[in-house]
């Protein structure tokens, strides 16, 4: 064998830790092979498919050639030092063949397999790969993925045949953890345009995150969808989302494991109602990150936010050719929470003097009458409808099927309107499944983006305007923090292994500005009543047996006690029932129960809640989050999305609440939970009495982190 010609030295161009991996210079195939059907035939046919520059390296001593490429003996034999490694062996031959790629200089290595042997020995095979590519700066695609498609510069890493598919380049960044779900996407549909897809797989060195935060550099990237397992990289996954969000590029998660049960999280009821996935939804929440829950939502997302325009003010316009299915919009529109435009006199007068006798002019519209001059009464209509100031966007809604004449006359529509529009316009269908793949494609590459089924349509729409009101969001400053003695005091006091009762509790909510109910600590019935002198009747007796963390679920509450009296009936029932230690506090005028809480997620920090409160916490389930601390206009879109918020409005005859009031007991809370949240592992506000002269708690449990686990 002659001697080898002089490496040359890692890609000099690359400016970012990514760029071997995803953009690299050269690339040299591990495991190549010759045998068609083959992982190592299949990923050398799929490098030279997609149009790559770069240079290729087939590595296997059985053949001279792979594909009409030279085929070499080992890496050692490779002309130049490459950039990237695929390595499609065994799990039993990766740890040899990345030792193999770390000596000869690449920066980065893509794994097929999934690593995992029955030979294996501790530490596990993943782990010590890691651990190498680590120490030796290398990144890695993978484990247990199926590569990825960098469709910039026509480079397709992947063990599996997808070369008869030929994308075009899009703004879309689609990064998933999982094989299955990233080839659905990025090899189905050619409506969805990429400029980079990504299967991450295990990922051994290299996270969702590094992904991330390298397509948010590159400038086609308009919007970014990920399936997410798991965040491997909290901190690294935050400061991505932070980034988007300054960058203003939509990114659309779907979350798998939402409901794994929250058993760990169940001594409180804040813990019991957000359950595992409230973390997620807290940061998703302080970042604007859009949350969709199946496939298809995910891809009708990233179809509407994938075209450049965004809507204004407003909401959504819709023209029909059938008025049960425009019945149908208005119906499901209703049910997500998609603002319909509230189009005004003006509008309504144009849209008469073009519709046939006996439709009516309203949003959304019904515009199909005899048939006759079909295009010009659509497009005037549609066109008034856009004109309207309170439309931000618009829809044209036609089961559309390839070779009908009425369906042609609805494109034509569609694109002699698109022409000149300056707000989202798009095409959809009621029925998922109808004849219309040429056509869909056609004039979603026109700049009509056409949408499969009626819901999903509609919760894209959704997506669309809630990440409008993110980008308007105005920024504020939380509620002060309190002095510096009062967080020292309170955080040795949380370090005592004694645990705080009712009191305390509403101690702590009081030195960070949340009003609570006055209540006094009694041992005795004639501690109790002298508490209720000074308290003055009515008042509330609660037992404080230590262990009591729910006193409601043991008949530990009573209320409206109007006198001494009553009071000494209620004492002597405690007592006898469970103990003699209580508290007397005063009774607080009915309101609306709003119930609060603070959480320490491990990954994330401490986020608050805001829910239906007293007996209605369970009940319906209903709550809100969001990482802290919080500003009040933040804590007022909290009850916002709660089912309950129409309660605080006051009904039936009942007074508004004070949301102000209320808005800043929620921030302030929050200012506790990001002051004091290393040094809890709960808090409990149930139930906080909203009402038009404020809002008081009148319980709280706190439940401090045990000392092992608090920071020192």
């Amino acid at each position: 064998m002659s001697e080898p010609a002089p490496l040359k030295q890692p890609n000099p161009a690359a400016t970012h830790p990514l760029d071997p991996l995803l953009a690299p210079r050269s690339i040299a195939f591990f495991g190549a092979s010759q045998r068609p059907n083959t992982p190592g035939n299949d990923m050398v046919r799929e490098a030279l498919a997609g149009g790559f520059d770069g240079a290729l390296y087939p590595i296997n001593p059985r053949y001279s050639d792979v594909e009409g490429l030279s085929c070499f003996p080992s890496i050692d034999d490779l002309p130049e030092t490459v950039d990237h490694v695929v390595l499609c062996v065994a799990s039993e031959k990766i740890e040899d063949a990345l030792g193999q790629a770390i000596r000869h200089g690449a920066r980065a290595t893509t794994i097929f397999a999934s690593c995992h042997s029955e030979q294996d020995r501790e530490p596990a095979l993943s782990k010590r790969i890691a651990a190498m590519a680590r120490e030796a700066d290398v990144a890695i695609c993978g484990g247990n993925c199926m590569g990825f498609v960098n469709q910039e510069i026509g480079l397709r890493v992947a063990a599996f045949p997808c070369h008869t598919y030929k994308p075009k380049v899009g703004p879309i960044t689609w990064i998933a953890q999982s094989g299955s779900v990233y080839g659905t996407l990025a090899f189905n549909d050619q409506r969805l345009k990429f400029n980079l897809c990504v299967s991450s797989g295990a990922e051994f060195v290299t996270r969702s995150s590094d992904y991330l935060e390298w397509a948010l550099r590159r400038e086609s990237t308009g919007v970014v969808g990920l399936f997410l397992e798991s965040i491997r990289d909290p901190e690294g996954f935050e400061a991505a989302l932070a980034e988007a969000a300054r960058r203003e590029i939509p990114v659309v998660v779907l979350k798998a494991g939402r409901t794994p049960g929250a058993a760990a999280m169940a001594r409180t009821h804040t813990g019991a109602l957000a359950g595992d996935d409230a973390a997620y939804r807290a940061l998703f929440d302080r970042y604007g990150v859009v949350r969709v829950e199946t496939l298809d939502e995910l891809a009708a997302t990233l179809l509407l936010f994938s075209h450049p325009a965004r809507p204004g003010a407003g909401g959504l316009a819709s023209i029909h050719d059938s008025g049960g299915e425009c019945e149908l919009l208005i119906d499901l529109a209703t049910d997500i929470g998609v603002p319909l435009a509230r189009i005004n006199d003006q509008t309504r007068q144009t849209l008469r003097e073009h519709l046939d006798p006996g439709l009516e002019a309203v949003n959304p519209l019904d515009a199909w009458g005899v048939g006759h001059d079909t295009v010009n009464t659509f497009q005037r209509c549609l066109e008034a409808l856009m004109a309207d100031p309170d439309t931000a966007a618009a829809l044209i809604v036609s089961d559309i099927r390839s070779g009908h004449y009425h369906h042609q006359n609805l494109i034509q529509v569609a694109r002699k309107v698109a022409e000149r529009a300056t707000m989202p316009l798009a095409f959809a269908t009621n029925y998922s499944s109808v004849n219309h793949r040429q056509l869909a494609l056609e004039l979603t590459e026109f700049g009509v983006p056409v949408l499969d089924g009626t819901r999903e349509t509609l919760q894209a729409f959704r997506h669309l305007f809630d990440y409008r009101d993110f980008l308007d969001r105005a920024e504020s400053a939380p509620p002060p923090r309190p002095a510096a003695e009062v967080t020292k005091r309170w955080r040795e006091r949380l370090c005592d292994p004694q645990p705080l009762d009712e009191v305390e509790s509403l101690a702590l909510l009081a030195d960070y500005g949340v009003p609570v109910a006055r209540a006094v600590r009694a041992a005795s019935k004639d501690e109790a009543l002298q508490a209720a002198a000074e308290i003055g009747y009515p008042v509330v007796l609660k037992t404080a047996e230590p262990g009591i963390e729910h006193k409601s679920d043991v008949g530990g509450v009573v209320l409206d006690l109007a006198d001494p009296e009553a009071l000494k009936a209620a004492y002597d029932d405690l007592e006898r029932r469970l103990g003699s230690r209580v508290s007397v506090s005063r009774r607080v005028p009915e309101g609306v129960e709003i119930a609060l809480g603070a959480i320490r997620d491990p990954q994330f920090g401490s986020y608050v809640m805001v829910a239906a409160g007293g007996v209605l916490i369970e009940l319906l389930a209903d709550s809100a989050v969001s990482l802290a601390p919080i500003d009040e206009k933040a804590a007022e879109r909290l009850l916002g999305n709660l089912k309950a918020r129409r309660l605080l409005d006051g009904l039936r005859g009942k007074p508004p609440a004070d949301i102000a009031s209320l808005c800043r007991a929620i921030a302030c809370l929050s200012v506790l939970a990001d002051d004091l949240g290393d040094a809890l592992e709960q808090l409990d506000v149930n139930p906080v009495i909203a009402s038009r002269d404020g809002c008081v708690a009148v319980d709280a449990l706190v439940i401090a982190r045990p000392a092992t686990q608090a920071p020192r």
